[in-house]
């Protein structure tokens, strides 16, 4: 789980370690991971490299009872490094869009060098099945947008540019969310204020 992926452009370290409160809580409510590990994205994984929101936001990270395990790099973000990533939302949209971006076009090259050749057409025949698993996974269309933690309600963003396949999805996830009581449980389980001086939520 990658939060915040762009709600919050503009963070204090303070409101990082809220975001990680949240994340915990939606990776054991909602993925069923039952003692969530937490991460915060920086440009290295040593604890001095990064910049000053990043460095602060590690020392308080420290200071909590999160199961914190340090920096993580962009380049893990779609590994198992961690269960919780935890950014700014600038990075964080930055990072999404990325990554977004380099799996569509890693599959239209896919797809572009099947058609090449009558091996290559062939070859695609074949792995057609696990091509479409692949896709389905990657797909962001497949989970329809994110939820918007921290409010008094259950909210679903979406892309301005979802198609209807994406709107579906992400009505699903907001179902998911009410199924699961995830406003109830945030409420329930995250300290008012995780952290001295935090600001309200």
């Amino acid at each position: 789980m990658l939060i915040d992926a762009g709600a919050n452009a503009d963070a204090r370290p303070e409101q990082l370690v809220q975001f990680a409160h949240m994340g915990v809580v939606f990776a054991q409510e909602i993925l069923d991971v039952g003692d969530p590990t937490v991460r915060l994205l920086s440009i290295g994984e040593e604890p001095e490299k990064g910049n000053q929101l990043t460095l602060e936001a590690y020392e308080l990270l420290e200071e909590t009872d999160v199961r914190f395990e340090g920096m993580i790099e962009g380049r893990a973000l779609l590994e198992t490094a961690a269960d919780v990533v935890v950014c700014d939302g600038f990075t964080g949209n930055v990072a999404l869009k990325t990554v977004e971006g380099t799996i569509r076009s890693v599959l239209e090259a896919l797809r572009a060098e099947i058609r090449e050749s009558a091996r290559g057409r062939l070859g695609g025949v074949l792995i057609r099945p696990a091509a479409r698993g692949l896709r389905a996974r990657l797909d962001p269309e497949t989970y329809g947008g994110g939820y918007l933690l921290g409010l008094r309600g259950l909210v679903v963003i979406a892309h301005g540019s979802s198609s209807r396949v994406a709107i579906a999805n992400a009505t699903r996830m907001a179902a998911r969310g009410v199924e699961h009581r995830l406003v109830e449980h945030l409420a329930a389980r995250l300290p008012e204020r995780p952290v001295e001086n935090a600001p309200e939520s």
